[in-house]
């Protein structure tokens, strides 16, 4: 079952400070990784791994770093969203690597829908775009790691490993970034947690976290009971989450239901 990363700090949406680093010029980033969830299993004896990239010269390149470490195996490769799905459906990895923006017609969509259809599969998101809102969309669509295009073998071995065992993993500038933000906005108050999701469904999210059934939900917002069950179906393909129980814990570590 998916287990969705406890990194509360980065549930908070963030301002934009970002441009896109040079990828692929041979730099080691400043810093190193940052481990930001603690592992949910064991660690695997090989770890397969699905690379998707619009560019093979990406694929190509790490793909040659997991053939020389050894412990893990590339079994497929995608360059479009709709290989993602279908690569992912094949070959059903424990890991898969990741470009979001390759496909700008599915986005970070492609993170929350592979999810949804095989939740075991852990995410690790390899581009060369360092912003805030990319970040965050990123983790809340439920990836469980963030690492730029210009992070060396070692890093990236350590990403893949790293999520494959169920940790948070992401460059350390990026933790040191996330958790500078984690206090309160200058009114006071954090902004909502989960951007991606409409008023309506942050209407249905706030009463899930509160522990309520759908019956319920449906009574308190006058709503027929198929449209809240199909509220809740899209709010848990956008958060990433395989059912109910995650979700509760997803909203209740972001703030919602305890008032």
């Amino acid at each position: 079952m998916h287990q969705t990363t406890d990194i509360k700090g980065l549930l908070w949406p963030l301002s934009s400070q970002g441009e896109a680093r040079r990828d692929l010029a041979g730099r080691r980033p400043e810093g190193d990784l940052a481990v930001v969830a603690r592992p949910l299993a064991r660690p695997l004896a090989t770890i397969t791994v699905v690379l998707a990239d619009a560019q093979p010269a990406i694929r190509h390149g790490v793909r040659s770093v997991l053939e020389r470490s050894g412990g893990t195996s590339v079994v497929g490769e995608a360059a479009t969203a709709d290989e993602v799905m279908a690569e992912t459906s094949r070959c059903r990895p424990d890991v898969l690597v990741v470009d979001p923006l390759m496909d700008e017609r599915a986005g970070m969509r492609v993170i929350s829908e592979v999810l949804r259809l095989w939740p075991e599969t852990g995410i690790l998101v390899f581009s060369s775009v360092d912003d805030d809102r990319v970040i965050t969309a990123a983790l809340q669509a439920g990836a469980r790691g963030y690492l730029f295009k210009f992070a060396d073998a070692d890093q990236i071995l350590r990403g893949i490993q790293a999520v494959a065992a169920g940790e948070g993993i992401v460059d350390k500038s990026i933790a040191n970034r996330l958790g500078a933000l984690m206090g309160p906005a200058p009114t006071g108050q954090y902004g909502y947690p989960f951007p991606q999701l409409t008023n309506r469904e942050r209407d249905v999210l706030e009463r899930i976290a509160a522990g309520k059934s759908n019956a319920a939900i449906a009574r308190e917002l006058v709503l027929a009971s198929k449209t809240i069950s199909n509220r809740v179906s899209a709010i848990f393909g956008k958060l990433g989450v395989a059912d109910r129980s995650q979700a509760i814990v997803l909203a209740r570590d972001a703030g919602l239901g305890h008032g």
